[in-house]
């Protein structure tokens, strides 16, 4: 099995309208959309869900209220300001430290794990699907993409598909790192900006560092000529495989609206054509070659 992450080191270049299409062309392939923060691959794919289960992905501080005698020691100790004049605690400000556990002199405090996701396990057009959705202000989002990451592995090797397919967080943090691991490669899509050119490049650091293999997509090519040109100049200097370009073209925004697919909505137009074309490419740089790390 193949598992092949799209990540772009930004937002809004088109990444998961890549992973849909690239999925859709592959015909069968398990999907794994691992911006837990912003998930939206569910919304070009159309998922079933099958079943979904909470995420317990945190620790919260939790009172016995017949121990405490509201010494407010918590209160002053708390650096969250989670614990209220009234020395109660307000949960979405508590980080789950520890500390005013430890030092409540009436152990009336204790850490109970606490619900910061919901883990979707889905059928999709092209084979099983994993998502989640982080709940707002929760942290460890790194913990739950690992999580939809090997949940998608498992249901890959357990069902014998031959392709996983990865739609990454934007940026270069933790989820990203975490949507990375195990990957046979990475696929980036950059777009012809100076922003994009800056965050491909962060994208490209984190890659090398990793030693996972980098091919690059290059989206709205036709936006800025000159600034492709420097992005293909950049990918020959460092050796990584350039597998296309796609135009900017306002069909695949129509067909974003009606949450279909470009490549099934207008199949002959210009960005369908190169959406074939990369993926043509995809099949031939990185499923059919052995990936050597």
């Amino acid at each position: 099995m193949k598992k092949l992450t799209v990540i772009s080191g930004k937002g809004g270049t088109g990444k998961t309208t890549f992973v849909a299409n690239l999925a859709f062309l592959a015909g069968k392939a398990v999907l794994a959309d691992c911006d837990v923060d912003a998930p939206n691959l569910h919304l070009l794919m159309s998922p079933e869900v099958i079943h979904h289960e909470d995420y317990l992905g945190g620790r919260l501080a939790v009172k016995d209220h017949d121990r405490c005698t509201d010494c407010g020691i918590c209160r002053e100790l708390c650096n969250f300001k989670a614990i209220n004049s009234d020395n109660e605690i307000i949960d979405y400000r508590c980080d789950g430290c520890g500390l005013c556990v430890a030092r409540c002199p009436e152990a009336a405090l204790r850490l109970v794990k606490n619900i910061t996701g919901v883990i979707f396990y889905s059928s999709s057009r092209t084979g099983p699907m994993v998502h989640a959705r982080l709940k707002i202000g929760a942290e460890n989002s790194g913990r739950l993409v690992s999580r939809v990451r090997e949940e998608a592995e498992n249901l890959a090797e357990e069902k014998g598909y031959g392709l996983l397919l990865i739609d990454g967080s934007p940026g270069i943090g933790c989820p990203v790192i975490a949507s990375l691991g195990g990957a046979d490669g990475a696929l980036i899509v950059s777009e012809p900006t100076e922003s994009g050119i800056s965050d491909m490049k962060r994208i490209l650091e984190v890659t090398a560092h990793f030693s996972l293999p980098a091919f690059m997509v290059i989206n709205k090519y036709d936006i800025n000529i000159e600034l492709t040109n420097y992005i293909i100049d950049y990918c020959q200097e460092n050796d990584i495989p350039i597998l296309g370009s796609a135009p900017f073209d306002e069909t695949a925004v129509r067909a974003m609206k009606k949450g279909e697919l470009v490549v099934e909505f207008a199949e002959s137009s210009r960005i369908a054509i190169s959406l074939r074309k990369i993926w043509a490419r995809t099949e031939k740089e990185f499923l059919q070659k052995k990936i050597i790390q």
